[in-house]
C-alpha cells in the first residue's frame, strides 16, 4: 500500500477524475482528495507492480496539469484503514 502526495497544477484540471480512472485500469483499491494546500493525495493498494506504474502515471498527469513533485511513501499494513475498507478505487472529500 502506498501514499503519493501530487503537487503542482494538479487542482481545478481533473487531477482526480483522472487519477480514478488509471487506478481503475491498474486494478487499484484506494482512494483521491484533494488537499487545502493545492496538493493531491492518494492512497493505493495494490500489486507493488501496479503501484509503480501508478506513480509514473501520476508525474504524467491529465493534459492540463503540471506535475512538479510526486512524493511516494510506503504504508505499514496496519493503515488498512485508510482505505475505508474500500475494493475499488473512488475520490473522496
Amino acid at each position: 500500500m502506498r501514499r503519493y502526495l501530487i503537487a503542482g497544477r494538479v487542482q481545478g484540471v481533473g487531477f482526480r477524475f483522472w487519477t480514478v480512472g488509471q487506478a481503475r485500469l491498474l486494478g487499484l483499491a484506494g482512494w483521491v482528495r484533494n488537499r487545502p494546500d493545492g496538493s493531491v493525495e492518494v492512497v493505493a493498494r495494490g500489486q507493488a507492480y501496479n503501484l509503480d506504474r501508478l506513480a509514473g502515471q501520476l508525474w504524467q498527469g491529465p493534459a492540463a496539469a503540471r506535475v512538479d513533485r510526486v512524493e511516494a511513501t510506503k504504508l505499514a499494513e496496519e493503515n488498512e484503514a485508510t482505505l475505508l475498507a474500500t475494493h475499488s478505487f473512488e475520490q473522496v472529500v
